[in-house]
């Protein structure tokens, strides 16, 4: 059983680097939405992976129905896609902050003390995320939010590229 997770979680991992590097290194505007859907999608399969349920669904619902065909609208509403963005004069300082922002992941990562769960979880997560989430002693109700208005400001901006000038 868990070779198979195992097998199943480095093929996921490898499909969702070869989208991701897909997206960041296309020149087709569309193509790259295509492999951003399909690394939202693989996300997903690893929250299966990991008996996250609730997450899994979540992903799917959210950022693969939700997010990934409103930028595949915006796209296809937005005139001269297929030139691309011209390379200009904010390639370096991009790959500097790209550069910073990939050794503080790493640094984090290294230094962080994580928690290894010895066994898989067999009950589902739904319930101990809505306790989280909306208990009075530690309630993530205000980042909930604050999701939900990020969400929002994706929507407002793809009326804003998508409307006539």
């Amino acid at each position: 059983m868990e070779m198979g997770i195992a097998i199943a979680f480095w093929v996921l991992a490898a499909v969702i680097i070869g989208a991701a590097l897909a997206v960041v290194l296309g020149r087709n505007i569309f193509r790259a939405a295509l492999f951003l859907v399909l690394c939202f999608f693989t996300i997903a399969g690893i929250f299966v992976i990991l008996s996250a349920d609730f997450l899994a669904g979540v992903q799917v619902l959210i950022y693969v129905g939700a997010i990934g065909v409103l930028i595949i609208f915006a796209i296809m509403l937005t005139r001269e896609t297929q030139r691309g963005s011209p390379s200009g004069r904010l390639r370096l300082p991009a790959l500097i902050a790209g550069l910073l922002f990939l050794a503080t992941m790493v640094f984090v990562i290294v230094s962080t003390d994580w928690q290894i769960v010895a066994e898989i979880p067999t009950e589902p997560t739904t319930s101990g995320i809505a306790q989280a989430l909306f208990s009075k002693e530690e309630g993530f109700v205000l980042p909930f939010e604050i999701a939900a208005a990020l969400l929002l400001a994706a929507i407002i901006g793809a009326i804003v590229l998508v409307r006539e000038k």
